[in-house]
């Protein structure tokens, strides 16, 4: 089981500041630049982790439309010609420049609500010879797996959410589920800047253990 420092680590970001926050509305995703087949393994990933932490999906947004935009492309110069796209993400030209100039393969872009909740969040994927040799099933879960709470820019850089079962399945992390699960639980806040929350999540997943 993940202890408080463990947790606390996943929400730390590099500069040192502690920023927490989940989704604060039902998600209603949609994907570009795939065939169906492909489409379907995005949206059922994105149903079972849903399902797993207790967390609505909803066909759209009342706001939005599509809340969750996931984007599949060759090169990164594709994204500038997506219509409106630079009105729904400031400084897009730079950024796309910027993620060319360093060979990316995926970025995500997150906005929130005036409470600090996620509202809507934006997911490039440039398949690259890295990301196309990755089965789609383990692709799209580890996407929905960091796109359902704002994780730490350093979270996963030493070690992947997924795991890998001894029949070669990739599943979520144990651990990183039980995380997930706790910090969906309806009463933690769904934003949070203060380090005591790692020890409230550590809280709840030992609960949820019965320890």
């Amino acid at each position: 089981m993940i202890e408080a420092s463990e947790v606390e680590r996943f929400f730390t970001r590099s500069d040192g500041s502690y920023l927490f926050a989940r989704w604060g509305r039902p998600i209603a995703p949609i994907v570009f630049g795939v065939e169906d087949s492909t489409l379907s393994v995005v949206k059922g990933a994105f149903e079972a982790v849903c399902a797993m932490v207790g967390h609505q999906m909803a066909e759209t947004d009342p706001e939005l439309g599509a809340n969750v935009m996931v984007f599949f492309f060759r090169e990164w110069s594709e994204l500038l010609d997506v219509p409106d796209l630079d009105r729904l993400i400031d400084g897009l030209a730079p950024l796309v420049a910027r993620l060319s100039e360093a060979e990316a393969n995926q970025y995500r872009v997150f906005r929130f609500d005036e409470a600090g909740a996620i509202k809507a969040c934006f997911v490039f994927l440039r398949m690259d010879d890295v990301l196309s040799a990755i089965p789609a099933e383990t692709l799209a879960l580890s996407q929905v797996v960091q796109s359902m709470v704002l994780w730490s820019d350093t979270a996963f850089t030493d070690q992947s959410p997924l795991g890998q079962l001894d029949d070669g399945r990739v599943v979520l992390r144990p651990e990183i589920g039980a995380l997930m699960r706790a910090a969906y639980d309806p009463v933690m806040p769904a934003m949070d800047t203060d380090p005591s929350h790692a020890l409230r999540v550590a809280a709840r997943m030992k609960v949820a253990r019965g320890n």
